[in-house]
């Protein structure tokens, strides 16, 4: 496959908005966890002799991770933008691809991977944006905590995809399609199709 420019900018702008929207993610669960943090804040100061409610350091721990949240709403907007790029360039990219019907079972399942990608793209924009947009969309508390459990599930399919992904290309390289790295940087064609 030769790849367009049009296509390598969106595919490396892609991935350094999804690993960054994916990171903001894994660190509000690991290190900026709310609940773990305020127990260590009430630790600590306890050990200082001074007591806070379990409500003020909650709210305290909420406000150090509440920059990291900003990054992500900023790369929700990013991945809005890329969501309308790629859907642009199915109708106007030149990138020279392989007919569906040609490609062996391996390579189908890989292509129906990525379709996946592209829906659980869509969907994680459209959902983030209307749980960022709850009140001026006056969805209500079951609506909101419906679409953020999904939004929540369908964040599982990147931890799924994104290691597969890297994996994958490796392999490839090493194995049949030697260059799919480098074509995927520079757009020449892979030592296969020369």
């Amino acid at each position: 496959m030769k790849y367009t420019a049009a296509f390598r900018i969106w595919h490396w702008l892609n991935a350094i908005v999804v690993l960054g929207l994916v990171g903001t993610v894994l660190l509000r669960k690991g290190f900026l966890s709310y609940r773990t943090n305020s127990e260590i804040i009430m630790t600590k100061l306890a050990d200082m002799n001074v007591d806070i409610f379990k409500e003020d350091a909650v709210a305290i721990a909420k406000a150090i991770r509440a920059p990291m949240w900003e990054w992500h709403l900023i790369l929700g907007y990013a991945l809005a933008f890329l969501v309308v790029y790629r859907i642009a360039l199915l109708f106007f990219d030149k990138s020279q691809k392989e007919s569906f019907s040609t490609l062996d079972i391996h390579k189908k399942g890989v292509k129906a991977l990525h379709y996946i990608l592209y829906g659980a793209l869509l969907f994680m924009t459209i959902s983030g944006f209307a749980l960022y947009l709850k009140e001026a969309l006056e969805l209500t508390d079951a609506m909101a905590k419906s679409i953020k459990e999904t939004h929540e599930l369908v964040y599982n399919y990147f931890l799924f995809f994104i290691p597969l992904h890297v994996a994958g290309v490796v392999v490839a390289d090493i194995r049949e399609e030697h260059g799919i790295i480098s074509s995927m940087i520079n757009g020449r064609k892979t030592e296969k199709e020369v």
